[in-house]
């Protein structure tokens, strides 16, 4: 399974693009948008202390981190916006 992953703000800064794209194991059951995310926090350590703050989406709708994800989706994470 073959997702889109985009990253916003600081998370983009972190992972140096705004856009990667991941290779799931085939056959992976209900993989959610949170394994996603835990595999991007191994892959880019500083980004796992955002877990607890960050929104996230799937195909540009809002989705919690126990969404069931499905081959060919964009999945975008979001940090809490700041500022005034």
């Amino acid at each position: 399974m073959r997702v889109t992953v985009r990253l916003f703000a600081r998370l983009r800064d972190i992972a140096g693009t705004a856009e990667l794209a991941r290779d799931l194991a085939p056959g992976a059951q209900a993989t959610t948008v949170g394994d996603v995310w835990r595999q991007l926090a191994k892959e880019f350590p500083e980004l796992a202390g955002y877990e607890r703050s960050i929104s996230s989406a799937v195909n540009a709708d809002y989705a919690r981190m126990d969404h069931v994800i499905r081959d060919g989706d964009e999945i975008a994470f979001l940090p809490p916006v700041s500022g005034g």
